[in-house]
């Protein structure tokens, strides 16, 4: 049997060449000289010969490609060179003596013709021609192109530029140049152009060709000599051999041989051990005489010499050899006709699987940072928040998590060091530990690892709680159960933001054996810094939320006015996103009437609530003159825009642009209702038989946009009569246009009950969205109507007797309805009021008289004149009426009417 031996200088099997030599030799067959097995051996079939091809076919491409390049070398070159010698020569003949004055002489041409021609010859350029700033030659090397339209661009040359073009010119394809020819005070008077044809210039790129040609020839020849040379001595080297030849020769010797890092052992068909490299020998600690022992006498421990002396297909099989983990790969040699045996290759694993080992804790934390970075901080709740940070680490990383927090931060605010925190979340594998519970305020003592981070802001490492007396001394009942619940390690990392400290993370260890190590300590960091961000973000939204919900409540009303004129239910439902700026008033008015008031500021959060509650002021202020609701709204219109203008000269970025409003008055007296909107959805009736209509209003632009008249609309309102107002909240959102979600707010109103609390409660069970976007306001008022007994009229003629008699008239209706002991005030104030309306204002003049919550008598003219309240001096003789009035009534104003005034005033029943 012939034997297989390594590096070691032991015998091999002859290579598969010096077997044909010896062969060839045998058969009598004289070995040929180099010449005569040159030929045979370049035709390509063996290994030199493809390498002797392949040489040959990249010189041929690097001398074409050498050739090509030069030519185009050349010819750019000379294509350069005709550029410059162009513009050379131009520019030399334009700034030649007496040009400017041949262009002024009367037959320029009959002057420059010969100069121009000298200088082309001597130039050596195909051809020197003078025109006019109009383009019109002077000159031309043939004649009968004089006068004629000069071929080229002359613009930038008549913009005083010089420049160089190809172009298809009168004498073929060439390259020109055109120079301007300036006066003294820079006007260009003329042009010159100098140009030579790409035939000449191509010639001397033509000249060099036979040259490089030469040179490419020369190359190619040296190239293949020393191709062949090389080609020759690799057919010596490799004995003619192909490339398949070759690897079969190479596959068990040197491949194997030469193999990094891995053992290679042969074992014959026998079991006896026929190569083994160096690797191999050591990986397995062989003897140094083990090539041609069998492998059960190696040493070897018996799992492993089995599978090497049964020569079976194993993959990867890992053994234990000493104090090393071997990977295995064990193949038959005689698969293909080979000789009897198995090759088998081993490869040292023990590092690689304690590098495994730790890559894949390196993964899970990475896979736990990654999970704290999108699972922590999902909502912008501080509680939710600290339980998101217990829940991620339990299991993966603690067996207990506990949270810590100041209660400043769970109320939003900035924390005060100190050592006091509550209880904020508790995760963990059992429920029964006897941790401090979640809600309890605990006060950290100064030896304890919770008081120890606070102060220095690092986390701390108590591997072993056992020994930790400052931990024990906490709280030394509650500790020891603790302990007898198998928690034995702790991690405590402060919840730091900068330098604000937040509370803590607590880290209890307790059915995993392995304490918490210095790894687990920068982990515990990692996530309470991460986190410590996210409950930071939710302090400062609950800060600013409780701020912006403190504000909008101020503002909102906090209990309806008491007013006979309608029965009114309402809500107010914030959105999820934040505080809004949607808004809602009821304002009682002068003679038994109510303003009903709906507006919408665009936007959340501060500056939105803040908007609304100026906004809501104004509209107060303003109701208390009385107006109209169009004047009312362009008022508030006007102060909007005025906003608008302010913010931005301030650098503000939020303007009020965008408020919408709704501004409704209604009559009792009347059954009449007056409306007008800026912007805003129209709002609903519901009569007394149920049906249901949104009122044509006509729409007015949004609040700040200025321009445009706000228009009203009155309708007749039935008693018992429902009127809807609501912002857009309730009726559009993400997933549905306005008109759909008017449809859907007919049907809920159309299934709602009489009262106006049903009406709300409805509405807003069929129209909530689960998560509202947006703000939602709606108030429903059902209309009462004072009836004929509560209401006097009384026609009063412009004659200063008929006070008198309309004094007389009230008395008797004053004690009609039992209140005679209003009746003197009365009087008093009547005619107080109807003498005015006599003496300064104009027909026609009426009294009414409203009895209602309050007593109210009302006086109207014709004339719009404002009476005033004035102080009379002791000598006068007049001017107190107005003053009495004030004194007498409880309250009392003008209000203002298309034809006229009306005086009013009231005084509290009996």
């Amino acid at each position: 049997m012939v034997r297989l031996l390594g590096r070691s200088g032991t015998r091999t099997s002859p290579r598969p060449g010096e077997e044909r030599a010896q062969r060839r030799a045998r058969r009598g067959g004289a070995p040929r000289g180099p010449g005569a097995g040159l030929r045979p051996a370049l035709g390509g079939r063996s290994l030199a010969g493809q390498v002797f091809v392949l040489h040959v076919v990249i010189v041929l491409v690097l001398v074409a490609a050498a050739v090509v390049a030069l030519v185009l070398q050349g010819r750019v070159a000379s294509t350069r060179e005709a550029r410059n010698r162009s513009l050379a020569v131009a520019e030399t003949f334009a700034n030649a003596p007496g040009i400017r004055a041949a262009l002024a002489s009367p037959d320029p041409t009959a002057v420059l013709q010969p100069s121009a021609e000298a200088a082309r010859k001597a130039a050596n350029v195909d051809f020197i021609v003078v025109l006019n700033t109009d383009g019109i030659r002077y000159t031309h090397p043939k004649p009968d192109r004089i006068g004629k339209k000069f071929v080229g661009t002359i613009e930038p040359a008549l913009e005083g530029r010089s420049f160089t073009e190809e172009i298809d010119g009168t004498i073929g394809r060439l390259v020109q140049a055109v120079v301007p020819v300036k006066a003294p005070d820079g006007t260009v008077v003329g042009l010159v152009s100098s140009g030579i044809t790409t035939r000449h210039v191509g010639s001397a790129a033509d000249r060099q060709l036979p040259l490089v040609l030469g040179a490419a020839a020369a190359a190619l020849a040296v190239a293949l000599g020393g191709t062949a040379l090389v080609s020759r001595r690799l057919l010596r080297q490799t004995h003619g051999l192909g490339p398949r030849e070759m690897t079969r020769m190479y596959e068990h010797h040197d491949a194997v041989l030469h193999a990094v890092r891995e053992g290679v052992i042969i074992v014959g068909g026998g079991g006896d051990l026929l190569l083994a490299n160096d690797e191999a020998q050591r990986l397995l600690g062989l003897p140094a005489d083990a090539e041609g022992r069998h492998v059960r006498d190696l040493g070897l421990d018996p799992d492993t010499a089995a599978l090497l002396d049964s020569g079976r297909v194993a993959t990867d099989e890992v053994h234990l050899v000493g104090d090393r983990l071997l990977a295995i790969n064990q193949r038959p040699t005689d698969l293909r006709g080979g000789p009897p045996g198995s090759v088998a290759t081993l490869r040292d694993s023990t590092e690689l699987r304690a590098l495994s080992g730790r890559a894949e804790v390196a993964r899970e934390r990475l896979d736990m940072l990654y999970a704290a970075g999108v699972g922590i901080g999902t909502s912008l709740d501080v509680t939710r928040t600290a339980e998101e940070l217990a829940e991620l680490a339990v299991p993966r990383f603690a067996d207990y998590v506990t949270v810590d927090l100041f209660d400043a931060v769970l109320g939003g605010d900035t924390p005060e060091p100190g050592t006091q925190l509550r209880r904020a979340a508790f995760s963990g594998v059992r429920g029964d530990v006897p941790l401090y519970p979640v809600g309890e305020r605990i006060d950290f003592i100064p030896t304890s690892p919770q008081a120890r981070g606070l102060l220095t802001g690092q986390a701390v490492l108590e591997p072993d709680l056992r020994t930790a007396t400052g931990w024990q001394a906490q709280h030394p009942q509650r500790t020891a159960r603790v302990m007898e619940h198998g928690v034995h390690s702790l991690i405590t990392a402060p919840l730091r933001v900068g330098s604000l400290v937040l509370g803590l993370v607590n880290f209890w260890r307790a059915q995993k054996p392995d304490p918490f190590d210095t790894e687990d300590l920068e982990l515990a960091e990692e996530l309470a810094a991460r986190a410590a961000v996210s409950i930071d973000n939710a302090r400062r939204y609950t800060r600013e939320h409780t701020m912006a919900v403190t504000l909008q409540r101020s503002l909102l009303p906090r209990s309806l006015p008491e007013q006979n004129a309608l029965e009114i239910a309402y809500r107010y439902l914030p959105a999820q996103a934040g505080v809004g700026g949607d808004w809602f008033d009821v304002l009682p008015l002068s003679g038994t009437r109510v303003a009903l008031v709906v507006g919408d500021v665009v936007g959340h959060g501060l500056h939105a609530a803040a908007t609304m509650g100026r906004l809501r002021t104004a509209v107060h202020n303003f109701s208390a003159l009385d107006l109209a609701p169009d004047e009312l709204l362009a008022l508030l219109d006007d102060m909007v825009a005025r906003i608008d203008q302010d913010e931005t000269a301030e650098g503000g970025t939020a303007p009020v642009t965008g408020a919408t409003c709704l501004y409704a008055v209604y009559d009792p007296a009347a059954r009449r209702c007056t409306l007008a909107r800026a912007g805003h959805p129209p709002p609903a009736l519901v009569r007394p038989n149920g049906s249901v209509d949104f009122l044509d209003v006509p729409a007015g632009p949004p609040l700040g946009l200025g321009g445009l008249p706000f228009e009203t609309a009155e309708v007749e309102l039935a008693e018992g009569s429902r009127l809807v107002l609501y912002t857009d909240g309730l009726v559009e959102d993400r997933t549905r246009d306005i008109d759909e979600g008017l449809d859907l707010l007919r049907a809920a109103l159309e299934e709602a009950g009489p009262s106006p609390e049903d009406t709300c409660r409805a509405v807003v069970d069929a129209r909530l969205p689960a998560r509202p976007s947006d703000d939602i306001a709606l108030i429903v008022a059902r209309t009462r109507a004072l009836g004929p007994g509560q209401v006097a009229h009384y026609e009063v003629p412009s004659d200063p007797a008929a006070v008198a008699e309309v004094r007389a008239a009230v008395t008797r209706q004053l004690t009609a309805w039992g209140l005679d002991e209003a009746a003197f005030t009365t009087e008093l104030i009547l005619s107080e009021l109807v003498t005015n309306a006599i003496r300064y204002g104009g027909p026609p003049i009426r009294v009414r008289v409203l009895r209602d919550r309050t007593l109210i008598c009302e006086v109207s003219d014709g004339s719009s004149t404002a009476p005033h309240l004035r102080y009379a001096a002791m000598t006068d003789e007049g001017g107190r009426g107005l003053f009495l009035v004030a004194q007498l009534a409880e309250r009392w104003g003008t209000r203002y009417l298309p034809g006229g005034k009306v005086i009013w005033a009231e005084q509290p029943l009996p």
